[in-house]
């Protein structure tokens, strides 16, 4: 059995989709699994106290969110592949709740985007305390690419005092050789003024989710169309 015109085209685009789906899903799960387990940060798990800090949390959503979205990549690649019905119905199911969530997300992201920078630089300060406890590497990795993005400098900002200033950017003129922004202030006020951008993101891949859902339902139908163009020649030969 095989579909074709725009059938076809969105069964090849739904196999990108979750192609594109698989390796973002596969790199929050890795990433989220190495925070959970890695003999430098397991122990902050079996503190009861922390059970709530934003690092346990955003460790957390990294490893659901990307099992989810593991998930509905097997039926969606699963479904379009060999053009199964049962399955394209479950990963219609999946991504149109994925869509409403990321709408939901976005919005709430918005107008809460105060408490969510705070958040975010209590995150930052969890990754902080872990590499100054343990040098972790990985973890240095993890605050460069903050600091550059960024470009502030640890707690402090003062790079003479600061713990962490081998992660930190080069000074853009003389007086950042002496203070930098640091990364909890400039993290808090940076999601504040971007939160504009980041709803549109969320909105943006919303939207994707949506493509994926109208295309998968455009091959439904071209599929049940195929079933019964066969059902009606073996009725009219038989």
């Amino acid at each position: 059995m095989a579909v074709d015109g725009c059938g076809l085209v969105c069964k090849y685009i739904l196999i990108i989709f979750n192609i594109i789906f698989a390796v973002v899903g596969v790199a929050f799960l890795g990433l989220g699994l190495w925070l959970r387990f890695s003999v430098n940060t397991r122990g902050i798990f079996g503190i009861d106290a922390l059970n709530s800090s934003a690092f346990v949390i955003g460790v957390t959503v990294l490893i659901v969110l990307g099992l989810i979205m593991l998930i509905v990549v097997t039926f969606g690649d699963y479904g379009a592949c060999n053009e199964k019905k049962c399955a394209l119905q479950v990963f219609s199911i999946l991504v149109f709740f994925l869509a409403v969530a990321e709408f939901v997300v976005g919005g709430l992201a918005y107008s809460n985007r105060n408490t969510v920078g705070l958040r975010l630089g209590e995150f930052y300060v969890s990754l902080y305390s872990l590499y100054v406890s343990s040098l972790d590497p990985a973890i240095g990795v993890t605050l460069t690419f903050i600091h550059n993005s960024l470009h502030c400098c640890g707690m402090t900002g003062v790079q003479l005092i600061e713990v962490v200033k081998q992660t930190c950017p080069k000074p853009d003129g003389i007086l950042e050789h002496i203070y930098m922004s640091n990364c909890p202030t400039t993290i808090v006020n940076v999601f504040d003024s971007r939160a504009p951008l980041v709803m549109g993101i969320f909105i943006g891949t919303g939207a994707l989710l949506i493509t994926g859902l109208v295309c998968a339902s455009i091959l439904l139908q071209q599929i049940k169309k195929v079933h019964q163009n066969i059902t009606t020649y073996y009725s009219t030969v038989y």
